[in-house]
């Protein structure tokens, strides 16, 4: 995930105390903007890409059955009839399996990377834990991912999406090289878990990993983060921008691997959630206590199109 940060004076604070034992952040060097914006554009790039969230175009719920797939209305999944022939397959989903027949006279492939094609099948267990695989028939991809309660979750893109055609690009704060933060991480015992609702109205009980503490001004700040697979944190935070230059939930934060004890976040590098650009994806949303009580005008605005369809 990416970080988030900045002070207004509407705010009331400072940006220039640091933790104890924490020197104050180091003047960057001229090539700091330039690393921000080649960032920027992997964060752009990442986005439009074959398979990015531009692409989604549809999501259901399912739970153990025989699901038919399909445009004709008498298919127990209905796809856009401008991505899928009247019977595309059928899914059976089970609890450790879930295999995807296709159907007579359609032509399928897995998609082991975006837009690139795999192995053509007629019939194919997929991968739904973990790595999850996509498979792929035309401008149609389409993916399955088992969660934890049982149910799973079926995910469909378009490559021809309109949403990603009229896509107009991300926008930014003005890079600000001082809110690049350094921070305290108080790791917490393991199995430490805290509740994170997401935007559907779920709870889920997640690892914490500890706490990531720094100063802005006269004011101490502590947000709960959680570890990622190279030893980064990821943190969810929502802060008195939100609702009104950024995204209304809140922003996801990056702080780098502890050394010691010590990170540092780069709110330049806030950005927004995927459901910031499709309806069709179940975003967290920050916890009570990763609530700032401070404008962070750094990192990613948001901008809300006229058109509703954008996100849909």
């Amino acid at each position: 995930m990416r970080p988030t940060h900045m002070l207004a004076a509407a705010a009331g604070i400072l940006l220039t105390a640091s933790l104890p034992g924490f020197a104050a952040p180091p003047t960057m060097p001229s090539s700091y903007a330039h690393d921000v914006a080649a960032w920027r554009a992997r964060a752009e790039q990442s986005l439009r890409r074959d398979l990015g969230w531009l692409t989604i175009a549809g999501r259901w719920e399912l739970a153990p059955g025989r699901y038919t797939l399909g445009s004709a209305p008498g298919n127990a999944v209905v796809l856009p009839k401008e991505l899928a022939p009247a019977r595309l397959g059928t899914l059976r989903i089970d609890k450790d399996r879930t295999t995807l027949e296709v159907a007579p006279g359609v032509a399928m492939w897995t998609e082991p990377a975006p837009g690139k094609r795999g192995e053509k099948f007629v019939e194919r267990d997929l991968a739904t834990r973990g790595n999850v695989e996509w498979v792929t028939a035309g401008r149609l991809s389409l993916y399955v991912f088992s969660r934890k309660d049982g149910k799973a979750i079926l995910r469909i893109a378009d490559r021809e999406s309109r949403n990603r055609a009229e896509f107009p690009g991300r926008v930014w704060y003005d890079v600000k090289p001082e809110l690049v933060v350094p921070a305290q991480f108080n790791p917490y015992p393991p199995g430490t878990k805290i509740p994170i609702a997401n935007v559907r109205g779920e709870i889920s009980e997640e690892d914490a990993a500890g706490s990531v503490e720094f100063r802005l001004g006269d004011q101490t700040f502590k947000l709960d983060a959680f570890a990622e697979d190279d030893g980064a944190l990821f943190i969810i935070v929502r802060d008195e921008t939100s609702g009104s230059t950024t995204y209304p939930p809140g922003r996801f934060l990056r702080a780098e691997k502890p050394v010691d004890g010590r990170t540092s976040v780069d709110f330049n590098k806030a950005y927004n959630p995927p459901c910031a650009f499709t309806a069709y994806t179940t975003c967290p949303l920050p916890p009570p206590q990763n609530w700032l009580k401070a404008r962070i005008e750094a990192g990613e605005r948001y901008v809300q199109l006229k058109d509703a369809a954008y996100r849909k």
